[in-house]
């Protein structure tokens, strides 16, 4: 659970990109490649304000994300991801005025409870992930489970 901090800072700065990618395409208008070079258009794409600041965002958000990958199990570490959709929903109904109603609110509160269970069987490892696991792997158990294959 130490780490949670961490995995958080994923999740937002997640979410983050994906508002800064949907905010940079609304900017772009309908996109077209007619009498265009798809190159070009595509490289327009890339370096508009916004969709670069949020692709920017997404390298943040993975290097983070590798970090934790490097402390805490998978299967605790990436569940949590599903919160970036939650703080989506919830950014882009106040910023964009998209839909939010019912059926997308009961599943908010289902990834939201999914979550909560998820990070309380973290809490069985006491705050390690799997460091413990890594650091007794040395080269000499790598090499003799090589010679017993």
């Amino acid at each position: 659970m130490k780490y949670i901090v961490f995995i958080l800072f994923t999740v937002m700065t997640n979410a983050a990109a994906q508002l800064m990618l949907k905010q940079g395409m609304m900017s772009l208008g309908p996109i077209s490649f007619e009498g265009v070079n798809p190159l070009v258009k595509l490289l327009q794409i890339v370096f508009s304000p916004w969709v670069f600041l949020g692709l920017c965002t997404f390298v943040i958000s993975m290097a983070s994300h590798l970090y934790v990958l490097s402390k805490v199990e998978l299967s605790f570490a990436y569940p949590f991801l599903s919160l970036a959709y939650v703080a989506v929903a919830i950014f882009a109904y106040f910023v964009f005025r998209e839909d939010l109603n019912g059926w997308r609110v009961a599943g908010i509160a289902f990834i939201c409870v999914g979550t909560v269970l998820i990070a309380q069987s973290g809490r069985d490892l006491g705050g390690q992930g799997h460091e413990d696991q890594a650091a007794s792997i040395t080269p000499d158990k790598i090499q003799a489970n090589e010679i017993v294959r």
